[in-house]
């Protein structure tokens, strides 16, 4: 199970993303913009936005999350959407001796499936071990007849070889990310990735950063979900049919967040 951690957010976003509003409908200058905005101001600006689509005010405030607990293959779909940063664990400076691994509930809810997949993951080590002692100890003699100290050469072999040993890891490689986004780039994402059509992993990930968003800007988040939530399926022949069921499910997880 993914683990999913607020780590930062914008101050009181609401009320940044109100100040930025009342900027667009106002003629009043930027010291003026906090006079009379109080918490029902707030609430009401936010809303409108949310109601309208009016979605450039809300690129005003961020949130920064650590995730842990998935697999290479999950961040390599995370890192699709570009406008924003990620700092992920590297395999070229972390060695993955004893790596943790993710394993698919459908594999995991069959036996030959199950046996299979955990043996792959054993021969994978057992790959990387080898791979990386052997080019470590090709790479200290390398380093040491460069006239490098021991202590020195060892160092710079053992990096030189894991970041090559890393090819044999397998995609269920469980790693860590640190990923910021912008209130208007979450919206999006949860669009694709809270969707039944999102691949299991990143759904869950997507639903997880939902939960911990709306707990500090309700509001803000009120639309946010599978697009079906706040309007039609994009998917057209492709749809699962469930916009009603969505819409009570995403309720609940806002609410219940």
């Amino acid at each position: 199970m993914p683990k999913v951690t607020l780590l930062a957010h914008t101050p009181d976003p609401e009320r940044t993303v109100a100040f930025a509003a009342k900027l667009c409908y106002s003629p009043s200058g930027i010291e003026d913009l906090r006079d009379g905005l109080t918490e029902e101001k707030i609430s009401s600006f936010v809303n409108m936005l949310a109601d309208m689509g009016h979605e450039s005010p809300i690129e005003h405030v961020s949130f920064t999350f650590g995730i842990e607990g998935v697999s290479r293959a999950c961040t390599h779909q995370l890192v699709r959407h570009r406008l924003a940063s990620y700092s992920q664990k590297s395999q070229r400076y972390v060695s993955e001796g004893a790596f943790e691994y993710i394993v698919p509930p459908e594999i995991a809810d069959n036996k030959e499936a199950s046996e299979l997949f955990k043996k792959t993951m054993a021969d994978d080590q057992k790959a990387y071990d080898k791979i990386a002692e052997v080019l470590k100890k090709k790479h200290t003699e390398t380093f040491k007849n460069e006239g490098f100290d021991e202590k020195t050469a060892l160092r710079m072999a053992e990096k030189k070889a894991i970041e090559d040993a890393r090819f044999v890891l397998p995609n269920a490689c469980e790693t860590k990310i640190v990923v910021t986004m912008n209130a208007r780039t979450l919206v999006n994402f949860f669009h694709h990735r809270c969707c039944n059509r999102a691949q299991w992993e990143i759904k869950e990930v997507a639903d997880l950063m939902l939960k911990e968003v709306s707990k500090v800007a309700p509001n803000l988040f009120k639309n946010a979900g599978p697009s079906c939530v706040a309007g039609a399926c994009p998917e057209g022949k492709m749809t699962c049919g469930k916009a009603k069921e969505m819409r009570e499910i995403y309720k609940e997880l806002k609410n219940n967040g």
